[in-house]
């Protein structure tokens, strides 16, 4: 299988199993929303937040070790939930052993919060070193830790606040068999801090297993990709460690919303740009490239479509396991720029219905709906939205709220453009967390006429021959 195949397995799959790793729904972080706002933090390139829980010595450590060893040629930094324990108290030092450190509360989350907050802003930060002999944060020097390209967050409660689990990109749970665990404990404990069975025995039953029943096993549910047999699961590190490489290489906003998708570029893809995009071309040539790119990025779209395994007889008498196409779609182009996609999608899609969405734009703010004729049954199938520019997404999320208002599912909709300015990107994901964008790719804004740079010009006028010249 290669890379791109599994990229694709990882980012689409919902409750498929690779190898041993289970592979759960990724949620955009998005609301609904008004317009977004832009600050200067935008700027700021964001790190990729990985969270790994467990229970306690599930092997989240070795998990943690494995990725940092694989991404050598990436700044990682590895913040353990352990650093934020909270300094014990006179009347709780007395009493250290009935101290339950598997608790939520023993943790200073605001701590760690900050902490991260800053490290995301590109700050340096420093982490103190909690000391479990004394049960203090303030007896070694705190480590100092540099702004990174990858953040991973280790600990046995580390999904259990809602706000530093939805600050992650990933988040893994590592599940172990617990009669391992309890293996593991009583030999780094006995062994490596020198302590009495009994008494360990005596803290796992009092503490440990209550606590991993009662709030580390509940947050298993929120887990992107669950991994058995944490370090030993060689081909599950192997396809995270992928899978990790890819979103660095894409863009900062497809980290923030994985319902974007940006096909990869090439400089076949570049080499086209650079022609829809020069004021010199001819019509003919903007056209031709235009088609060219179009087709690119219909087909991406397909490839989000749910499909069903198909088993065919070959010529030669043999099986072949396949897959089959999603049968009950439609394509809707919102008028007139809309109207250039539809060519590519009837060449990949034989005698597919497409419905039209007009609507009036007036600078910013100003929509209204026009015109629309869509399928009678359109509620009943899965719809490619067809508009090769977003600018502000106003426009788009009045195509978007009609289509859910005839039925459409929010997720049976895939928004296919050529490039997409981050003002649009950030409105259409923030009122629709779950519908796909697919684009070609991302531009740099937004000039004061709303018309996205570096942009290619008016779309509509340029391939239909309705320009100026």
């Amino acid at each position: 299988m290669g890379a791109a195949a599994v990229e694709d397995l990882i980012e689409a799959s919902s409750g498929a199993h690779f190898s041993g790793f289970h592979l759960e729904n990724t949620n955009a972080n998005g609301s609904r929303g008004g317009q977004p706002t832009t600050s200067a933090t935008e700027n700021v390139k964001q790190p990729f937040v990985i969270g790994v829980a467990g229970g306690a010595a599930s092997g989240k450590k070795s998990v943690c070790d494995l990725i940092i060893e694989q991404l050598r040629d990436q700044r990682v930094v590895l913040v353990n939930q352990d650093s934020f324990y909270h300094n014990l108290t006179p009347d709780e030092l007395k009493r250290a052993h009935e101290y339950n450190f598997d608790h939520p509360d023993a943790f200073d989350t605001e701590q760690l919060l900050s902490i991260l907050e800053r490290l995301k802003h590109g700050q340096a930060v420093d982490i103190p070193k909690y000391d479990f002999k004394s049960y203090k944060s303030d007896v070694f020097p705190a480590r100092r830790v540099n702004p990174s390209d990858v953040i991973i967050l280790e600990g046995i409660l580390i999904f259990h606040d809602p706000r530093v689990r939805g600050s992650m990109n990933m988040k893994i749970f590592v599940d172990t068999d617990a009669d391992v665990r309890l293996a593991r404990r009583i030999r780094r404990d006995t062994v490596e801090k020198s302590r009495d069975i009994n008494t360990v025995l005596d803290q796992y039953s009092k503490f440990v297993k209550p606590a991993f029943d009662d709030f580390i096993l509940p947050t298993k549910k929120y887990a992107d990709i669950i991994i058995p047999r944490g370090g030993d699961n060689a081909v599950a590190i192997d396809l995270i460690v992928q899978h990790i490489r890819t979103k660095l290489g894409q863009h900062d906003l497809c980290k923030i919303y994985p319902n974007l998708y940006v096909i990869h570029s090439t400089f076949q893809i570049r080499g086209m740009h650079t022609l829809i995009r020069d004021s010199q071309t001819t019509k003919h040539d903007f056209v031709f490239y235009a088609d060219r790119l179009i087709r690119l990025v219909v087909e991406h779209g397909l490839g989000h479509l749910p499909f069903t395994e198909k088993q065919v007889i070959t010529p030669t008498g043999s099986v072949y396991t396949g897959v089959d196409f999603c049968k009950r779609l439609c394509g809707v182009s919102i008028i007139r720029s809309g109207e250039s996609m539809e060519n590519a999608l009837r060449a990949c899609c034989k005698g597919i219905k497409i419905g039209k969405i007009l609507i009036h734009r007036e600078g910013d703010n100003g929509q209204q709906l026009i015109y629309e004729k869509l399928p009678t049954d359109i509620s009943d199938r899965h719809v490619l939205l067809l508009d090769p520019i977003l600018g502000t997404g106003n426009s788009a999320v009045e195509a978007i709220s009609l289509l859910i208002k005839k039925g459409v599912p929010e997720s049976n909709i895939i928004f296919l453009n050529l490039i997409s300015a981050p003002r649009g990107i950030h409105t259409v994901c923030k009122c629709f967390p779950r519908l796909k964008i697919v684009t070609s790719e991302i531009e740099i804004g937004l000039n004061e006429d709303y018309r996205v740079i570096p942009g290619m010009g008016e779309f509509g006028d340029r391939y239909f021959g309705t320009d100026d010249e």
